[in-house]
């Protein structure tokens, strides 16, 4: 049988104490990889459908305040007002409108973006249409007062593939996050006693009387 000659038996802590310093980072950017490729492939993709509306200034109306209303019914899209009609063309209710709807608007352009997001392709379309007539008919309620009429622009189609980061991002993004955190946790680590002993003692400078015995 082989003894161990300092008597002592190599506990896991002091092992890991002897791998070298660049393995931290490597085991942290491989568990972050996993867990990264482990939720882009449980999490359910995400669809994403755009349609637009464009406001049109009436014939008694300045055309610059076509602007300025294609803004304010930008705001307004996202209200129970909207949404209230907006749910039944959708078939969805208006929590699920308000949490997954989403309106944009240009400062250089009278249009609104209306957009939603869905776990499923055709929902996320039906959403964004459903919000954008909602929204057209209730412009087209105000027109009297504005003299703007909103028309719709361009409906939103069923998007063929998801919007969501795939599995190969996510298990990147894993990676890097993780990598990171094993270099800082590498950084933040005390040292080891044996570094200390381990390097060379530098002398001392000899007293000055030491200095003129030996001349």
């Amino acid at each position: 049988m082989t003894e161990n000659p300092t008597g002592r038996h190599a506990t896991p802590l002091s092992r890991a104490r002897t791998l070298p310093p660049w393995s931290l980072i490597a085991a942290g950017a491989l568990a972050g990889g996993l867990l990264g490729g482990a939720y882009g492939v449980v999490k359910a993709p995400t669809y994403t459908a755009t349609s637009y509306v464009v406001a049109v200034p009436g014939e008694k109306s300045d055309p610059a305040s076509a602007l300025g209303f294609a803004q304010a019914y930008g705001r307004v899209a996202t209200q129970v007002a909207v949404l209230g009609d907006a749910q039944v063309w959708a078939g969805v209710p208006v929590s699920t409108l308000r949490k997954n709807v989403r309106t944009a608007t240009s400062p250089d352009a009278p249009m609104v973006a209306v957009t939603a997001t869905s776990t499923r392709a055709d929902l996320a379309a039906d959403m964004a249409n459903a919000v954008a007539r909602a929204l057209t008919r209730h412009a087209a309620d105000a027109e009297p007062s504005t003299h703007v009429e909103l028309q719709q622009f361009a409906r939103a189609t069923k998007p063929t593939e998801p919007s969501s980061a795939p599995a190969t991002v996510t298990g990147l993004v894993g990676a890097s996050a993780g990598g990171l955190l094993g270099g800082l946790a590498l950084l933040v680590r005390p040292r080891r006693r044996g570094d200390r002993h381990d390097r060379p003692a530098v002398p001392s400078p000899a007293p000055a009387a030491d200095v003129h015995g030996q001349l």
